[in-house]
């Protein structure tokens, strides 16, 4: 490296906890080749962690890395990632997690870009960091080990002040959940993975710190003028908002005493409010009983879910007078559309969710689920989308008839899920280390055909009049995550040109890539899938752009809501060069994602076999159920658009492997002899 650059911190901290020997290591060893966060856990993870490696072994490496624009000031930076092999993952594999708050700004205040975790401590203790000084302390001794999430945090400011910033675990990852989450302020958390039962086996409560520094972007001109702009922040006034009832996606139910809330950010940086934070909530945790709680994305689910939500192609696809970014839409903050654009008939066809008729209303049950799961430390994807549509569906279909948890099953009822709750969290009795080890792993040792491939029989379309759709009671998608925007199952509502490319961003993936990635594209594509969607070469097209800008979300780091910009594609590279200066252009910034993407392909190669036949398989079988069309996959379609999204990528065609020459164009020839002496490297 010639010269530092701007935007970094410039060192990475290295704590073996084994030995307690905490060692420094410049971040330029790896910027700007792989820009930072997941660009920066990926090489770290090729370098130093082989095959063979599980998740909860001390010798899996925990990686935590922020990006370029964290602390700088540029909208949507503060994010960081968190990676290591993932033991939420069926069957375990390296992962991600990506993170909002403020700890990661805080981080680089302190002086690191990242902190690479390995062996594991003797008893519990917790990672201190105080500008340069970094301690390891006794987690017992400061009273946290066995706090939920909440509790350890408020404590930790207690004892080092209220300036720290915090990441911790709660009970969950304590008792080594696989799909314990790692929390921190503001109900952000790493959700997906299960890196809480990492941190858990290592012993590791949690990391805090408190930095006096500062980083300086290269051009503060620059940031002012993105602060001013990105995502047409509308400068309005953000009152608290009062209602009878509360409304969500096809929800809507009492609160007893009036519903108070207030939209809020989810990160250092950001200039949108997308979450809705909803104040003075019945707790069941919290010592004072009442608590303010911050509701995304699943959450609401858990208050009721009769309906899947509706999608309009608009929340996916734009055009240039059309284009709104999610997080506006979430806030509220959107614009009015432009009824003048000729694709208004497209953009806003909307397409009714599915009626399930899981579980009816109820907003003090729902809140409780929620609060449950953050204090406790719990992926609520596995509660709420997974384990509770098992309950509502296997119960009606009968599957559960001899069957004991201990108490009737019934997810109706706040108390119910309470005692399903505790008993998973602290694993009490066989039912309760049974689902520790997360849904996936639960149901095979269950048993599949019964426990997971019974069908519900009472799904009905509501854009097909009311009728009858086939879908398992489990709603597993692919490598022991739920069904997320998969066009069944979860914001299933997609019709084929949204969920085929959908389908083959999650088959390269090794987790649900939905939570970041969020299919964009524009009307373009949508007719230029509408003859040929499996054969068209728009649709390999469109993943690979939309892979190629989540790469750059997750490492220069930019907000999963705000981008991509369609019609601004260079949004990324500007933000990144006035965070370092770098000079990249365009077209090094995408080889650089393209990098990225490809060390990671080659990880799953080298240390999990990853194959074509493998990925296929693992992604078909889920839409082999019909869409809300009624529309099922066609398996023959779907393999010429995967030969024609590997050949694009220049990737063999038979095994899914990229080829030397691919490597090579990336910079990544060391990576391809490697691979090669292992013959898994195509010539």
């Amino acid at each position: 490296m010639e010269r530092e650059l701007y935007g970094y911190a410039g060192k990475i901290l290295r704590v073996n906890l084994t030995t307690e020997e905490i060692t420094e290591q410049p971040i330029w060893d790896y910027v700007p080749k792989y820009l930072g966060g997941r660009g920066v856990c990926n090489k770290i993870f090729w370098d130093e962690v082989k095959p063979g490696v599980k998740a909860l072994d001390p010798e899996n490496k925990l990686i935590i890395m922020t990006g370029a624009t964290t602390a700088t000031g540029i909208p949507t930076g503060g994010r960081i990632v968190i990676a290591g092999i993932a033991p939420q993952c069926f069957p375990e594999q390296y992962a991600w997690s990506g993170m909002g708050g403020w700890f990661g700004s805080e981080l680089k205040y302190a002086g690191y870009d990242g902190i690479v975790l390995e062996g594991a401590l003797k008893k519990p203790g917790y990672l201190f960091i105080d500008d340069q000084i970094v301690e390891i302390r006794d987690a017992r001794e400061a009273g946290i080990w066995g706090l939920y999430t909440y509790d350890t945090q408020i404590k930790l400011e207690s004892i080092h002040g209220k300036e720290v910033k915090s990441i911790v675990i709660g009970p969950a990852g304590e008792n080594l959940l696989r799909m314990a989450i790692v929390a921190t302020a503001n109900e952000t958390a790493a959700g997906k993975g299960g890196f809480g039962a990492v941190m858990g086996s290592k012993l590791l409560k949690g990391i805090c710190v408190k930095g006096t520094g500062s980083i300086k972007p290269a051009d503060a001109n620059k940031v002012l003028e993105l602060r001013k702009t990105m995502g047409s922040p509308a400068f309005k006034t953000n009152p608290i908002k009062e209602s009878p009832k509360f409304f969500g996606h096809g929800q809507e139910a009492e609160v007893a005493g009036g519903l108070r809330e207030y939209n809020t950010t989810c990160s250092h940086g950001c200039n949108q409010h997308c979450p809705r934070l909803m104040m003075d909530i019945k707790s069941t945790t919290w010592k004072q009983e009442r608590m303010n709680q911050v509701s995304k994305c699943v959450g609401p689910f858990a208050i009721e879910w009769k309906y899947d939500c509706a999608w309009m192609p608009a929340q996916t696809f734009v055009t240039e007078k059309n284009n709104t970014p999610a997080c506006a839409m979430m806030s509220g903050a959107a614009s009015p559309p432009d009824f003048t654009d000729p694709e208004i008939p497209v953009l806003f066809d909307e397409h009714q969710g599915d009626e399930y008729n899981f579980w009816g209303p109820d907003y003090d049950r729902g809140m409780t689920i929620n609060e449950l799961c953050s204090q406790y430390g719990v992926n609520k994807w596995d509660i709420i989308v997974w384990l509770m549509t098992w309950l509502a569906m296997g119960k009606k279909e009968g599957v559960f008839d001899d069957i004991d948890f201990g108490m009737e099953i019934d997810v109706e009822s706040e108390d119910f899920m309470k005692y399903m709750m505790d008993m998973i969290v602290y694993r009490k009795g066989y039912y309760g280390n049974l689902f520790a080890e997360g849904m996936s792993r639960a149901i095979r040792e269950m048993g599949k055909e019964k426990f997971g491939d019974t069908i519900y029989h009472q799904r009905k379309s509501r854009r097909l009049d009311g009728k009858q759709l086939d879908i398992p009671i489990s709603f597993e998608v692919a490598w022991g995550y739920s069904a997320h925007w998969n066009g069944r199952g979860y914001e299933g509502t997609v019709p084929l040109n949204t969920w085929l490319p959908i389908a083959v961003e999650m088959m390269t993936s090794t987790r649900d890539a939905q939570t970041n990635t969020h299919h964009k594209d524009t009307t373009d594509y949508v007719h230029a899938m509408e003859t040929d969607p499996y054969g068209s070469l728009a649709g390999p097209q469109s993943v690979i752009m939309n892979e190629t800008k989540s790469e750059l979300k997750e490492a220069i780091t930019t907000c999963d809501w705000q981008l991509p910009d369609m019609f601004w594609m260079t949004a990324e590279t500007e933000l990144f060069e006035a965070a370092t200066g770098a000079g990249l252009t365009q077209e090094e910034i995408e080889m650089a994602a393209n990098r990225i993407k490809n060390l990671f392909r080659a990880i799953t190669i080298r240390n999990y076999d990853r194959t074509r036949q493998m990925e296929v398989a693992e992604i078909v079988p889920f839409h082999r159920y019909p869409d809300a069309d009624g529309v099922c996959i066609d398996e023959d379609g779907f393999n010429t658009f995967v030969s024609n999204y590997y050949r694009l990528r220049g990737w063999d065609e038979k095994t899914g492997w990229p080829t030397r020459e691919t490597y090579e164009k990336l910079g990544l020839k060391d990576v391809a002899d490697e691979l090669a002496a292992m013959g898994k490297c195509p010539q």
